[in-house]
C-alpha cells in the first residue's frame, strides 16, 4: 500500500470515528441506557454497518483482498485511539449518559472493532490461498 492510501484510510477512519462519537452522543442515553433488548439489537446493528461502512471504503479505495486487514486496521486506529480519550474523559464527551454506560459502550466498541477487524483478516486470508 502507498503512503497516500495510508493517509487516506486514516483520515476517512478519523472522520467515521468522529461522526460516530458524535451519533453516540446524542443517542447514546436511548440505546444505551434502555432496555437490553434495545442494548443488544443496537450492538449487532452496529457491527454489522460499520463492517458495511468499513467494506465500502476499502471498495471504494480499491484496496486488493489480501490487504483488507492491514486496510481496516488503519481505518480503525483512529477510532481505538479517539474511543480511549471519550472513555478516560466520559462526563466531557457523552454528558448526557451515566458514568455506568462506560462500560457498555466500550464492550459495544470492544466488540464491533472485533467484527470489522476479524472479517477483515477472513478475507485477506482468504485472498491469499
Amino acid at each position: 500500500m502507498k503512503a497516500r492510501e495510508v493517509i487516506v484510510l486514516l483520515a476517512v477512519g478519523l472522520a467515521i470515528w468522529i461522526v460516530g462519537t458524535i451519533y453516540y452522543a446524542h443517542t447514546g442515553r436511548s440505546l444505551l441506557e434502555s432496555s437490553p433488548r434495545r442494548y443488544w439489537l443496537a450492538f449487532a446493528a452496529s457491527s454489522i454497518l460499520s463492517a458495511a461502512i468499513c467494506m465500502g471504503v476499502v471498495r471504494w479505495r480499491k484496496v486488493a483482498y489480501a490487504d483488507w486487514a492491514p486496510a481496516m486496521l488503519l481505518l480503525a486506529i483512529p477510532g481505538m485511539i479517539g474511543e480511549a480519550v471519550v472513555l478516560t474523559h466520559w462526563q466531557t464527551f457523552m454528558p448526557g449518559m451515566q458514568a455506568s454506560s462506560g462500560g457498555k459502550y466500550g464492550a459495544f466498541l470492544f466488540a464491533t472493532y472485533a467484527v470489522v477487524l476479524g472479517l477483515a483478516e477472513a478475507v485477506s486470508l482468504l485472498a491469499r490461498r
